[in-house]
């Protein structure tokens, strides 16, 4: 385990250092998101450095759908990695991530929902959404999104997905960000109603 481990530390560090350069040469826009898109797809051929006896998905009967493990945090900026692990039965609430956000997959499907707010945003606890349209975030296909870009995921059928989740800021320190239920309009907030804490850490 700790050879892998340092495998794993050898490969996620410099290429974490490549996308900290991109993200500092200005405000991130969506060419950038792409170029870090591009990089971080590296990671999705070393299927090696994530087996699953470290990285395990959630155990049969838990209740619970899905696994969030800390892979990599950037002291300086923020940056932050996760690898994450879903099984079948696993659906959000449409929501933002207040910060900018690119997930990679390493194995499986996980089908994105992606809105449009078309209410003029006057009223904070109400909102209406447009579905916009589909995407399935599978190996060679990532899926970045701005930090008000708004998307629910769903796993219904298949083996368990292992994806990676790069985000501009650690997703426990993003108290702004927004759940959305699409039935009433409601507006809450994502983190204190939806957010399963992160389960592990690569970092010690």
């Amino acid at each position: 385990m700790t050879k892998v481990r340092n495998q794993r530390r050898a490969a996620v560090e410099p290429l974490m250092a490549d996308i900290a350069a991109i993200a500092a040469e200005g405000p991130i826009d969506r060419e950038r998101l792409a170029r870090i898109s591009q990089r971080l797809q590296r990671l999705t051929g070393l299927q090696a450095l994530f087996p699953v006896s470290e990285f395990p998905p959630p155990a049969p009967g838990s209740g619970k759908t899905s696994c969030r493990y800390l892979l990599y945090q950037d002291p300086r900026t923020g940056v932050t990695l996760y690898l994450n692990t879903i099984v079948a039965g696993k659906t959000t609430k449409p929501h933002n991530h207040g910060t900018w956000a690119v997930i990679v997959a390493i194995e499986g499907e996980e089908l994105n929902r992606i809105y449009r707010r078309t209410d003029d945003g006057s009223d904070p606890g109400h909102a209406v959404l447009e579905l916009e349209r589909e995407y399935t975030v599978k190996p060679g296909a990532p899926i970045e999104f701005m930090p008000d870009d708004i998307h629910s995921i769903h796993v219904d059928q298949g083996p368990a997905v292992r994806h990676l989740h790069l985000y501009g800021q650690p997703l426990e320190s993003l108290t702004g960000r927004l759940g959305f239920d699409l039935e009433t309009g409601e507006v809450a907030n994502y983190n204190k109603n939806y957010m399963r804490p992160t389960v592990g850490s690569d970092l010690g």
